[in-house]
């Protein structure tokens, strides 16, 4: 089964990674760049079949390592 965890910084968090992505953006002409924030994507291989327990040992996982709670956020997504 695959997985996927997105993580990305909280509103209101500053961005310096994105803020530097979002000048070289436009330093190489790309228009209509407003704003980039930037994260994290883990790709995630799993034994079984159970998406519930799948999703749950994830969330766990990203709570005690892929992602700083205090000012990030994730996203589980069991793909199948």
């Amino acid at each position: 089964m695959k997985a996927r965890v997105t993580v990305t910084l909280k509103n209101g968090i500053l961005d310096p990674q994105g803020k530097a992505i979002e000048g070289a953006l436009k330093s190489l002409g790309v228009d209509g760049v407003a704003s980039v924030r930037q994260g994290k994507v883990f790709d995630i291989e799993l034994a079984g079949a159970d998406k519930a327990k799948a999703e749950a040992a994830l969330k766990q996982a990203a709570d005690k390592l892929l992602a700083n709670t205090v000012i990030e956020n994730y996203r589980v997504e069991v793909l199948g």
